[in-house]
């Protein structure tokens, strides 16, 4: 388990470098934290560490983002504050993308909790003032 607290925008930078170093093999990273804890600000810091050039948005909607890296990889960006049912998380093929080997970057995970590979990264983001955040990366 790491922690690290970011005091602005500018640490978000070493927080994207150190989950990525951190993923071991894994692919699927679980972003928790509050409404507005950060957790699309810190997915494009990932895509930024990772030398991607997409514009990063929350897919609230979509339910799923595509980005590629500098080296062509494929990102799959999860936000699944809106599904209403599990079955939705099942008729989208969660399992081709989690399993895919392809980084999977997932926010309200929570909302799938039973659904996510037993390896799951959890990144934890805690508010402590309006520019501070708390990482805890498991």
């Amino acid at each position: 388990m790491t922690e690290v607290v970011a005091q602005s925008l500018d640490d978000l930078e070493d927080v994207a470098k150190m989950v990525v170093e951190q993923l071991d093999g894994r692919n699927v990273v679980a972003l928790c934290g509050a409404m507005g804890a950060g957790k699309t600000t810190l997915v494009s810091a990932i895509m930024n560490y990772l030398g991607s050039n997409d514009t990063v948005t929350s897919p609230t909607f979509a339910l799923v983002n595509q980005y590629s890296t500098a080296t062509a990889d494929v990102v799959y960006h999860f936000d699944f504050y809106r599904i209403n049912r599990i079955e939705e998380v099942f008729d989208m093929g969660y399992e081709e993308y989690f399993y895919s080997g392809d980084l999977c970057l997932i926010e309200w995970p929570e909302l799938i909790e039973d659904l996510l590979p037993e390896d799951a990264m959890v990144v934890r983001i805690e508010v402590l003032s309006p520019t501070e955040r708390k990482f805890t990366i498991v």
